[in-house]
């Protein structure tokens, strides 16, 4: 059936039968495809009948179906045109990760970062209910691990309190990436496990009114009140029921004609309801089901090639011993694995170190601290606000808080870091994972803009290690600094291979330093990884008879005056490089450094151009934007020639 199914409408005619049978065929579709190319994996899973069902009862794209987050939501792109293209997911020019509005009529929002789907459902809805554009259903599929997210909550209570009738499918399977935390998680979950309340509401209530000699009619005598707190100790959904929504559950997200007839009930129902789906994440796949919460959390994602046959592909056979050669040089750590075990270093030195998490622990390397000393790890969910005030509070009490957030997810706490952390000048420290392009995740997940949202703030440092010895040098020194806010951002990927420091040490904040010199034509100072991008480029143009000057600028708040002052009367060229956005960025306060102090020097800005970029490998995102030491190189000999003009 899949092979026919080129639009949503195609759904319509089918009977359930049929459409329990083209989930099957989505999900095979989808252990095929993903399990040779890579990508999201589990969640998708999942959500099979969940997509099937929506698609065969609404007529997308006039009612709106929105998915939070993305990564559960390529059946919806199979069942929406884009099947044969499912094999280019996540790859350069192929599609994109997640929803976005560019791709497709039926992604109505982009969807990238969580606990979004239900604010944008209201929004919808309400501009509906005024008459702008077509009027249609609204439903919002949100993760259980998307509803710790304060948005999603903020949008609940909105949405009781105005009596918008949106639906909202709540797809529970007690993970997002990694098992699910805090009390919300924790009352979903005892609910989905339950069997004894995977039934209405509105049973208990009749239930009650029931019960033999006369007891019912007590309970009715007794009035609302006592009514409503006897069935607290036993209803589901009594939490959204107080919110003024609707609740249809538990039913079983993967029966087809469970979803429809709770789907057809909430429609009519011109109130906000929920539907909460009990979901397998990997359904489908033994070694998710069967695996536990540790196998569910493998399979979030696939990696390339990881599955023949529908079954996983199988390990490289050992050697017989026999060596043809040297044994090959092991592969630099990644920077998260260098972050996650000097933090527990750190914390085994100082008591007061603490590390903080937004539902990322491994991501960040926080669950080397988890597994090490857990009693100093938090994972406050999908609720980067909250994690910043949490270490807010625990730096007012003497802590030492790190904050380990990817750079693009600490967006979501701007006003906290302005307000709570940096005008009350405390010791939290910003941990900056993902800094820079991060591949394939595309642009919801670049982390380009810290460096330009942070440098306007008073009171805080910034610094990005060149490789992974300067990251653990650089987390000590912001550890040791009592002072105010740090924000540390290193990028995602392995790091150099450089060997690292067996005792670490506290870096002069504000200090640069010089690695090369070079005749006095052009200087190039590079930010974290834009230093060896620097180094790469200084060798390409000795090739050319071009001999510059190397630095490493090490913090880009506070700058090194004195090495920026030297590098601009030894040189007629600075040329900065950063793996962020120019405007605002690091070169930016160069330049504003040099005109404040009257310095004629010229200045050329590597960096991020002024637009969002696509997904694809780094190397590839590098070279569309000018990344590379060859481009720079390129611009440099063609400003020291006088071919171009600097900017």
């Amino acid at each position: 059936m899949l092979e026919n199914i080129n639009s949503p409408q195609d759904l319509h005619g089918l009977t359930e039968e049929e459409l329990e049978g083209l989930a099957q065929e989505v999900r095979e579709h989808i252990i095929d495809t993903v399990g040779e190319i890579g990508g999201h994996f589990g969640a998708n899973l999942g959500t099979c009948e969940i997509a099937v069902a929506l698609h065969s009862m609404l007529d997308s794209p006039k009612d709106k179906i929105l998915w939070d987050v993305g990564h559960q939501a390529y059946p919806h792109k199979v069942l929406t045109g884009r099947r044969e293209q499912l094999q280019t997911i996540r790859h350069y020019e192929g599609l994109a990760p997640f929803c976005a509005v560019h791709e497709s009529e039926h992604d109505i929002m982009g969807a990238g970062h969580a606990s979004t789907s239900i604010g944008y459902a209201v929004g919808l809805k309400e501009a509906m209910r005024r008459e702008h554009g077509d009027d249609g259903n609204v439903v919002a599929v949100i993760g259980d691990g998307a509803m710790t997210g304060g948005v999603a909550l903020e949008a609940v209570a909105h949405a009781g309190g105005v009596g918008s009738p949106v639906v909202v499918i709540l797809n529970d399977n007690g993970m997002s990436i990694s098992p699910n935390v805090g009390a919300i998680s924790r009352m979903f979950n005892r609910i989905r496990l339950n069997p004894k309340l995977w039934h209405a509401r509105e049973d208990v209530e009749s239930g009650l009114t029931r019960l033999p000699v006369g007891i019912g009619h007590a309970f009715e005598k007794f009035g609302p009140h006592f009514k409503e707190s006897i069935k607290a100790f036993w209803a589901p959904g009594l939490w959204w029921e107080e919110l003024d929504w609707a609740y249809i559950g538990v039913i079983d997200g993967h029966d087809v004609r469970a979803i429809r007839n709770a789907l057809k009930e909430a429609l009519v129902a011109d109130r906000p309801v929920v539907i909460h789906c009990a979901t397998v994440k990997g359904k489908g796949w033994a070694p998710a089901e069967e695996g536990g919460l540790e196998g569910m959390e493998k399979w979030h994602a696939a990696k390339p090639n990881s599955i023949v046959d529908r079954a996983p592909a199988p390990k490289p056979a050992a050697g017989n011993g026999a060596s043809a050669g040297p044994s090959p040089k092991p592969a630099p750590p990644a920077y998260t694995q260098v972050f996650g075990e000097a933090l527990v270093q750190e914390a085994k030195r100082d008591a007061r170190v603490l590390g903080i998490t937004a539902a990322m622990n491994t991501g960040t390397g926080l669950n080397i601290l988890q597994r090490e000393m857990p009693d100093r790890y938090f994972d406050v969910g999908i609720a980067e606000q909250h994690a910043v005030l949490l270490a807010a509070g625990m730096a007012l009490q003497g802590a030492k808080p790190v904050a380990a957030i990817y750079s693009t997810f600490l967006q979501r706490a701007y006003d906290q870091i302005v307000h709570d952390v940096c005008l009350q000048r405390l010791n939290v420290i910003f941990a900056l994972d993902r800094a820079g392009l991060v591949g394939d995740d595309g642009p919801t997940h670049h982390g380009a803009f810290d460096i330009a949202y942070m440098r306007p703030l008073p009171n805080i440092v910034m610094m990005a290690p060149r490789d992974e010895a300067m990251l653990v040098n650089m987390l000590h020194t912001a550890l040791s600094y009592d002072d105010g806010p740090i924000a540390l951002r290193y990028p995602r990927g392995s790091g150099l291979g450089v060997e690292l420091p067996g005792v670490p040490r506290a870096i002069p904040i504000g200090s640069g330093e010089i690695l090369s010199e070079g005749t006095g034509q052009v200087a190039l100072l590079g930010y974290g990884t834009g230093v060896q991008k620097a180094v790469d480029a200084a060798a390409l143009l000795s090739e050319q008879g071009i001999s510059a000057t190397v630095a490493d600028a090490r913090f880009a708040k506070p700058l090194d005056a004195g090495l920026i002052a030297q590098l601009a009367a030894e040189h007629e060229l600075i040329v900065t490089v950063e793996e962020g956005v120019l405007a605002g960025g690091f070169g930016s306060a160069v330049l504003e450094y040099l005109s404040d102090t009257g310095s004629g020097t010229r200045v050329m800005r590597v960096g991020l151009p002024d637009r969002y970029v696509t997904h694809g490998a780094p190397k590839l995102l590098h070279a569309e934007v000018g990344y590379t030491p060859e481009r720079i190189a390129e611009r440099v000999s063609a400003a020291v020639s006088g071919r171009s003009r600097v900017a």
